[in-house]
């Protein structure tokens, strides 16, 4: 790794531990809620102790007078909801757009074993090339999601994670596996820092205990987008995920430091 990318990476982590914040979700699902004034939500969330957060292009002007000197990560590709395939993920950037838009890394979204996965090597292989040669971090989302495929199965998330090392990523993300113990062996798969997806929102303590199970097993954090944006205190459960990624703390200790109820 060359000092540009070591140093662009410590700019979207602390100390090797990651909270990131996605809200390219506007591209997908449209401006839902937590993304229409997504300025606000933005100084929320970091604020509240995001490392970094994350859209598409178009969007940095609205990022930068917003984010309290935390990261900036521009997204490369896309689809929608009510497109043909959501799986079918396009290029929407590339590394040289992202770095005009002032980011500090870029990511790539990748659907391992589904129709589009040949296509989508291919793009997250050039993108790496393209941001090793400009010193940018390259965050892989590597899902495990095609026809027959059980996306939380730790086999095929193994499978996933050492697909975007191959490809020649600095950070990766995968969907959680369910427990601590079967994600110990996805995140061995790689030598690379790992973090799990939020998914959809099933409730703090919920949300917060995967984020725990998920430390425990080695990961290195979350890359949270829905669970923390669409929050009806974004800045609360940021701080909230913030405590168990960065200070260790268990869930229900995590709660109570943000103020927010166990629920019943």
């Amino acid at each position: 790794m060359n000092a540009g990318t070591r140093t662009r990476l410590d700019r979207i982590g602390t100390d090797g531990r990651y909270l990131v914040v996605p809200m390219d979700h506007g591209i997908t699902l449209g401006a839902v809620r937590g993304l229409k004034d997504i300025e606000s939500t933005i100084d929320a969330v970091t604020r509240g102790g995001a490392d970094s957060v994350l859209t598409q292009k178009g969007i940095a002007p609205r990022v930068h007078p917003n984010k309290n000197g935390k990261g900036y990560i521009v997204h490369l590709n896309g689809s929608t909801v009510i497109g043909p395939d959501s799986d079918d993920k396009r290029m929407t950037s590339t590394v040289e757009e992202a770095v005009r838009a002032g980011a500090d890394a870029v990511s790539v979204h990748l659907n391992v074993g589904s129709n589009h996965e040949p296509r989508q090597i291919e793009d997250l292989a050039r993108v790496t090339d393209a941001a090793s040669r400009l010193g940018i971090p390259v965050l892989a989302m590597t899902y495990a999601r095609g026809p027959g495929i059980d996306g939380h199965d730790p086999e095929s998330l193994g499978h996933a994670v050492r697909l975007g090392e191959e490809l020649g990523a600095d950070l990766i993300k995968t969907a959680y596996s369910g427990d601590a113990e079967s994600f110990e062996h996805v995140v061995e798969s790689t030598r690379l820092p790992v973090v799990i997806a939020g998914g959809a929102p099933e409730g703090d303590h919920a949300t917060l205990a995967a984020v725990r199970g998920a430390m425990d097993a080695g990961g290195a954090g979350v890359s949270m987008g829905r669970s923390i944006f669409q929050h009806d205190d974004p800045e609360a459960i940021t701080r909230a995920v913030a405590a168990v990624v960065h200070d260790d703390a268990s869930a229900d200790e995590a709660l109570d430091l943000a103020g927010l109820s166990v629920e019943v």
